[in-house]
């Protein structure tokens, strides 16, 4: 994916923000701390949290063929779109968001799938997964209502952001308008050049996509593979609390708590999280009792483990794209 001079300034930015937020909670925090843990913590339990990650990526590139295979009379197999997603998270390490539109371009030249297609699923998931996101967080606010009020306090004033709203509501609303209007316009006035017919085209394409769940034919497999995929999440960082001696003790319902916070952390426009992740685990876990850098040491494992997951894979899947389309061979599926 080529990046333009203005994409380079932001990746960049956004990479030294990332770097600045890191060095800034670790500066202080001294290598022998990090590897005193390390020494102590269980690896069996940290390997096995690796382990259970990689079910989560294998479901959730099984559920993404479920999308493809509506739109498509020759879809990948599941092994295919494995490695087109471990391709996408590898690139969201280097350019945040990059990942979405890298896997869509992994099948495309590995299967020469319509790249519109491919990001209406994509859009669709993330759609999902979102969904699943607010009910985890509700999950999370009903297990821990106290911690969570709390948390809520210290982070925002909520009489600050109720008036903010309600008083810039009236120029978002107008704002909204106008640009709709605008862009009505220039559809209308330009409505027969190729561009505007290639974009309609492109759209067509994703909103082909985007109804493609209802057209799945193992929609229990796709609503059931959306509720593992977050169990996996937590059994994930679950694995990892136990194996840490500072966080063994931490109830699941505290797990779940981090595991939010450690979502929300992730969703942060710099590459894979860093600094934000980091930063937002590290605080939730000091509410919990754990000294500052004991919840800084717990973070970097977590987060270091997922991150060394998904270069070591998206290194191979970047092997087998070669391959294969040196090939040129598309694998299907029955």
């Amino acid at each position: 994916m080529r990046l333009t001079a203005k994409q380079w300034i932001q990746v960049t930015v956004s990479l030294l923000v990332a770097i600045w937020i890191f060095w800034y909670l670790y500066k202080d925090i001294k290598m022998d701390s990090l590897r005193n843990a390390l020494q102590q913590a269980s690896i069996f339990y940290i390997l096995l949290s690796v382990a259970v990650s990689l079910l989560g990526y294998w479901l959730r590139a099984w559920r993404w063929r479920l999308l493809i295979k509506t739109s498509s009379e020759n879809p990948p197999t599941t092994l295919r779109t494995f490695w087109g997603l471990m391709g996408g998270y590898l690139a969201n390490l280097l350019v945040p968001r990059a990942g979405e539109v890298a896997r869509c371009g992994y099948l495309k030249k590995t299967d020469n799938l319509q790249m519109g297609n491919l990001l209406g699923t994509v859009i669709l998931e993330r759609t999902v997964d979102l969904v699943f996101m607010m009910m985890v967080i509700a999950l999370a606010f009903v297990a821990e209502s106290g911690t969570f009020l709390n948390l809520i306090g210290e982070l925002v004033s909520l009489e600050a952001l109720k008036s903010t709203f309600l008083g810039a509501l009236p120029i978002v609303i107008g704002a909204v308008v106008v640009t709709i209007l605008i862009i009505y316009g220039l559809l209308k006035k330009y409505r027969d050049s190729s561009i505007i017919q290639k974009g309609q085209h492109f759209v067509r394409d994703i909103l082909t996509g985007l109804k493609s769940v209802r057209k799945v034919d193992n929609q229990v497999g796709f609503w059931g593979s959306s509720v593992l995929i977050w169990i996996i999440y937590f059994l994930m960082m679950y694995l990892v609390a136990i194996a840490i001696p500072s966080t063994a003790n931490l109830t699941a319902t505290s797990v779940l708590m981090v595991m939010v916070m450690g979502s929300i952390g992730m969703i942060a426009p710099v590459q894979g999280g860093i600094g934000t992740f980091h930063a937002l685990v590290a605080f939730i876990l000091m509410t919990y009792g754990l000294t500052e850098e004991e919840g800084k040491i717990f973070a970097v494992i977590v987060h270091s483990s997922q991150v060394l997951t998904v270069m070591a894979v998206g290194l191979v899947s970047m092997g087998v794209l070669v391959k294969l389309t040196n090939s040129k061979q598309p694998q299907t599926a029955p």
